[in-house]
């Protein structure tokens, strides 16, 4: 579904689970005291070696910081990036092992292949692929100490269908101060993000936005 919202009634199922952080007060500027709005960028399913270097080289040079929900078997496979990805003061969260389904996984499995990632990703914080998973999956995590963190706005980047100039009006038309914002550091969503992001990142740097990671 494009566009998805996920709704109201949905979120009492999910208690404790993050949507936005729209709760949270402004920050001041250190320069010269305003007020300052706050973006949470969130990249899914890297790291991959034709995409999260040039991410990257943009976030650095608006030195935007983000949170990238990883997949463990990309982390197996390109350690180098995982760790650049940290050294540059990115946050970094679990997004399974292999983007396994939860609704077509038995708990006992989905709870494994999360716990699989966790090998490789040392984070507390995960993020369910597709944003679905079961109540019980859910509670199953959270007695583990898995802080779920969901979205306030999905750019639907990896759909090629859609125009860049939707995706961006409801992208800009939505976000504000404590939104959460998926994109995907993926193959398949590489077209669209090279072509939109650094136009996102420019409006909302002149804006005065600010990019921050999600707090684990």
């Amino acid at each position: 579904m494009r566009y998805y919202k996920f709704p109201k009634w949905l979120k009492p199922i999910f208690p404790g689970a993050i949507w936005d952080f729209s709760f949270l007060p402004k920050p001041k500027s250190l320069v010269d005291g305003h007020e300052q709005s706050v973006i949470y960028l969130t990249f899914d399913d890297g790291p991959h070696p034709e995409t999260t270097p040039w991410l990257i080289e943009l976030l650095n040079s608006y030195d935007a910081k983000a949170t990238h929900f990883c997949l463990g078997k990309n982390v197996e496979s390109y350690p180098e990036l995982f760790q650049q990805l940290i050294k540059d003061g990115h946050q970094i969260g679990n997004h399974s092992q292999d983007h396994l389904k939860g609704l077509q996984s038995s708990t006992k499995e989905y709870v494994q292949n999360v716990e699989l990632a966790s090998q490789q990703i040392s984070s507390r914080l995960f993020r369910p692929p597709y944003g679905k998973l079961t109540p019980n999956q859910f509670l199953k995590l959270k007695k583990k100490g898995y802080q779920t963190i969901f979205w306030s706005h999905i750019t639907y980047d990896f759909d090629k269908e859609l125009s860049s100039e939707i995706r961006k009006t409801k992208t800009l038309k939505r976000v504000k101060h404590g939104s959460i914002v998926i994109f995907h550091d993926s193959i398949k969503a590489f077209p669209q993000l090279k072509k939109e992001l650094p136009e996102l990142m420019q409006y909302w740097y002149k804006k005065g936005y600010i990019f921050a990671v999600i707090p684990s």
